[in-house]
C-alpha cells in the first residue's frame, strides 16, 4: 500500500483513504445478482453512506500516516492536505519526515505533479498511470456516488452485526471494467449510515485487502473517518493506519491549487 520512499501513488492513495472484522467467505463460482427490490435497497444504502461523508466541497487536514511492516521499525509521514471535492483538485504538502519536509503533490482532475523543494522542478504523471500496481485502485478516488448503480450488481444485502454495531452487508460484483475488484463487501451502519469496513477480493475471491474506519467525527458538514486502518491482506502484517486532524471546511483560495504554491512554500 505504502512505499519507504514516498511517491505519487502514496499522494493518491492517502487522499482515496479520506473517504472507507470476519473475513467473508466466497464460493468459488460467482453470486447471482439479487432481485430488483432488494438491490434497489442496497444500492440506497450505499448512496446514503456517501451522503453522509463530509467532504464535499472545500476542506484541509493534517494527515498523519503510521506504516507497519514486520521486521522493520515503525514508519510515520505527515502531510498537510487541501482539496477541492467538486473539481477533483488536491494539494499535499510533506511534513515530515524531515528529509522530506516541502515535497509537494499536485492534482487536476485525472492529471498530476510531484513538486521537489531542491530541484525546484515538476513530474507530470496521469492518475491512472500511477495507480496500476498500487493498492488503492482508479474507483477509490472517484467522488460520485452514481458509480454504485453504473459498475455494479448486488449479489448479497442482509443484516449482521459488526462489533456492537447493527450493520448493513452489501456485496456487489462489477459488471464494467471500470472498478478495480470483481467483489467487494462492504459494513455500513444501520443507524448512521457511514462506512465501517470494506473487504476487496480478485476475480477468484482471494481476499487483497481490508479497510476499516473504526472511529468517525461528526461536522457541520458530515462525518469525517478520522481513523482508518488499510490491511495488506496478501503480505501479513503489514498495515497503514491513517489519522486526520486539523480539520477546516473554509473556502480555499485558487491559488493553492497551483504550481506556484508549491514553489512559494521553499
Amino acid at each position: 500500500f505504502f512505499y519507504h520512499h514516498f511517491s505519487t501513488k502514496q499522494f493518491v492513495a492517502t487522499a482515496a483513504v479520506l473517504f472507507c472484522l470476519t473475513a467473508a467467505t466466497f464460493a468459488d463460482e460467482a453470486k447471482k445478482a439479487v432481485d430488483h427490490d432488494t438491490s434497489e435497497k442496497a444500492f440506497k444504502v450505499m448512496e446514503a453512506a456517501y451522503d453522509m461523508l463530509a467532504y464535499k466541497g472545500d476542506y484541509s487536514a493534517t494527515v498523519t500516516l503510521v506504516i507497519d511492516k514486520p521486521n522493520k521499525p515503525q514508519e510515520n509521514i505527515q502531510f498537510k492536505i487541501f482539496e477541492r471535492i467538486n473539481k477533483d483538485q488536491m494539494t499535499m504538502v510533506q511534513l515530515f519526515p524531515e528529509a522530506d519536509k516541502g515535497t509537494g503533490y499536485l492534482r487536476d482532475g485525472d492529471n498530476f505533479w510531484t513538486y521537489d523543494p531542491i530541484s525546484r522542478k515538476f513530474t507530470h504523471s496521469s492518475l491512472k498511470d500511477e495507480l496500476g500496481d498500487s493498492d488503492v485502485k482508479v474507483d477509490d478516488v472517484t467522488n460520485d456516488k452514481n458509480k454504485w448503480r453504473t459498475n455494479f450488481e448486488v449479489t448479497e444485502f442482509r443484516e449482521d452485526k459488526l462489533g456492537k454495531y447493527d450493520v448493513y452487508v452489501v456485496s456487489v460484483h462489477a459488471i464494467t471494467s471500470a472498478p478495480s475488484y470483481e467483489n467487494s463487501t462492504y459494513y455500513v451502519r444501520k443507524d448512521v449510515n457511514v462506512l465501517l469496513k470494506e473487504e476487496d477480493f480478485s476475480g477468484t475471491n482471494r481476499l487483497m485487502r481490508t479497510i476499516l474506519m473504526p472511529k468517525y467525527t461528526k461536522v457541520p458538514q458530515g462525518y469525517v473517518a478520522t481513523q482508518t486502518i488499510v490491511r495488506d491482506e496478501l503480505n501479513k502484517g503489514e498495515q497503514t493506519q491513517q489519522i486526520v486532524s486539523e480539520l477546516t471546511f473554509d473556502a480555499l483560495p485558487d491559488k493553492i491549487f497551483t504550481k506556484a504554491y508549491l514553489e512559494g512554500l521553499n
